[in-house]
Order: C-alpha cells, then structure tokens, then sequence
C-alpha cells in the first residue's frame, strides 16, 4: 500500500491545480547599474556538511518506492552530480518496511559518490533505530526529519496522534552522530516552532513554507468521502517563515524551501536568510515532462540567472548576497 501510495503522490502532484503564495513577489531588491563585476567573479558555492557544492540550492525530498521512483531518483542523482548539488530522498519509511522498495533508494548512492551530499528523510516520529537504519542504506550526510501533521490529517489513513514528535527529536539529535535537519512539508516552520527545535539542539531547519507543493490537494485528490480544499491555502508563506525564523542565532541553519521555482526566489531566499535553497516539485515537473534532457535544461538555466542576478545586485559570492538589503510591502508587511 506504502509503494502503491508513493506512486499516487507523484502522479496527483502532476494533476494540482492551485497555486500558493510564498510572497516573495512582496520582497523588493534594489538594482545596481554600476555593478563593477564580470559573471566569472561570480562564486555560487556553499559549503554544507562538511562539504562544497557548486550551488546554493538542493534537490529537495521527492518520492521514493516503486518502480516510477527508482527511475525519477536515478535520474535526480545524475542531475546532483553533473551540477555538483546536494540531493534529499523522500521517506525511507517505505523502504524499511519493503524490501524491494530499497533500490529506489539506493541507487542514489550507487551514481552520487562521496564527495556528493546526499541527505535522508523519515518522518519525526520515527525511533533513533529505524534513522540509523534509513542513514546507513544511502550513506547520509545528513538526515532531515519531516513534520507533516497537515498531510497526516487528510489522508484517511494518517496518523493521528502527534504527541511527543519534540522529545523524540531531541532523543535523536542527541544520540545520532551526522547532522539532523528538521523538515515541514509545505505548511512553513513559525519562529515559535524554530525556537523549540533549537532549545532541544536542531541546528538545521528545512522551513518547506506554503506557496510550493501542495500536499493537502494531492491527498484530497486521493479521498472521495470528505473535500479539503478549503485548506489549500494553509500554512505560512514561505517568505515570512524564512524572515522569522532567521531572528534566531546565526548557528541555526536555515534552508528556505516552499515554492522555490526561478533565480530571483533563490535570490530572495537567501537574501531573507536562507544559507541554502530547496527545490522539488519544479525540477520533478521539468523532469516528468522533459525527460533528464528537460530538467537537465532547466537547471543550467536557473544557474546562469542566479549568477546574472548576482551581478545585477553586485554581489560576487554567497556571503556577499546574505547582506543585500530588502524593503518588504504588501501582504507580507501587513502580517509581519
């Protein structure tokens, strides 16, 4: 049922029709004419777990599973590697419940080696035995945690109770030895929400605001007894969920996901406080649609504006971009 679900989740993801709001397009970021720079001094590397990747943003968590994600990971990972980037799985849970779900896993570790960043995913409810479990099967940098109460409550077969999610994290970043990333799925993470995780030790938070994938409408599309899509447009827009969260201290890192699609998001992500950028649903679309050729395309699109609009703020690196100052109007000033 877990593999067969899987598969669902990508093909109703294809079939979502709404459209969120991060309120990124309320973020105003000044020209510079005179910016005194070529684009090969622009430097887009981050360094993250220990290792260098070439860009500032990551393949984010997808799918995982059947036969469909075996095809879809190995082609996400040949993308990691050809543009040096990091790559996030979906949730292992399938895999260590099935065996023969593992493949779709694993063959991200047989293309991306060990210079590659390659980060693991389970639910936050899952017990430190079953992460060491998911963490050895692709060879972890790091692992991320998801929070996903909202998807939860509109499948009918989610869980229900979510009680104790913040000791067992806490248990887990104690006592595992790789870097933990906590993780919504698209509903965004509130500064009060950062500020508990960071009192327990998470030092990495993947926000996963609302304005991207949409997985109240690619459950509901999945339900025929009750309608959740007066619930589409749930959550805290990915914009605002990054503002605040980054009042917390600098050792938190923060990787600004939800909605991210064009340079100018990955941009603005950044300049708001993100240290790194994920990236799902757009590059699975590109990649369903296109092929690898497709999504191959895409990307050393987005690269090339990500660096055009470096050079247009003046910014030569990363760290420079992080201090480019914003005005905030609209929406996201009404309820900042």
């Amino acid at each position: 049922m877990r593999i067969e679900r899987k598969n669902e989740h990508i093909e109703n993801y294809l079939k979502t029709l709404y459209t969120g709001d991060t309120l990124f397009s309320n973020i105003f970021i000044e020209h510079n004419a005179l910016p005194e720079l070529s684009m090969d001094d622009i430097d887009t590397s981050v360094e993250i777990f220990g290792k260098k990747a070439s860009q500032p943003f990551m393949i984010n968590a997808i799918t995982g599973g059947g036969e469909i994600s075996t095809d879809i990971n190995g082609d996400l990972a040949r993308l990691a590697k050809e543009f040096n980037i990091p790559m996030a799985v979906g949730s292992q849970k399938v895999a260590l419940d099935v065996e023969e779900a593992r493949e779709s896993f694993m063959i991200i570790r047989e293309i991306l080696d060990k210079d590659n960043i390659v980060i693991g995913n389970l639910s936050a409810r899952e017990t430190l035995e079953e992460v060491e479990i998911a963490s050895e099967m692709i060879e972890v940098d790091a692992m991320q945690l998801h929070l996903n109460t909202l998807q939860e409550l509109v499948m009918s077969e989610g869980d229900r109770d979510f009680r104790n999610q913040l000791t067992n994290i806490e248990n887990i970043v104690n006592n595992y030895n790789k870097p933990i990333i906590v993780k919504e799925t698209g509903a965004g993470i509130s500064k009060d929400v950062a500020q508990r995780l960071y009192d327990v030790g998470v030092r990495y938070i993947d926000i996963s605001g609302s304005g991207g994938t949409n997985f109240v409408e690619i459950e509901n599309i999945r339900r025929f007894d009750m309608d959740f899509s007066d619930l589409y447009g749930w959550g805290i827009p990915t914009a605002k969920s990054i503002i605040d969260c980054r009042t917390l201290p600098d050792d938190l890192h923060i990787i600004g996901s939800g909605g991210i699609k064009t340079g100018k998001d990955i941009v603005k992500a950044i300049i708001l406080g993100s240290d790194l950028v994920g990236i799902s649903g757009e590059i699975l679309s590109y990649l369903m649609h296109g092929g690898y050729q497709g999504a191959k395309e895409y990307l050393e699109i987005l690269t090339y504006k990500l660096k055009m609009i470096m050079l247009l703020l003046g910014k030569k690196n990363i760290a420079e971009l992080k201090k480019t100052d914003y005005k905030v109007f609209g929406k996201l000033k009404d309820i900042l």
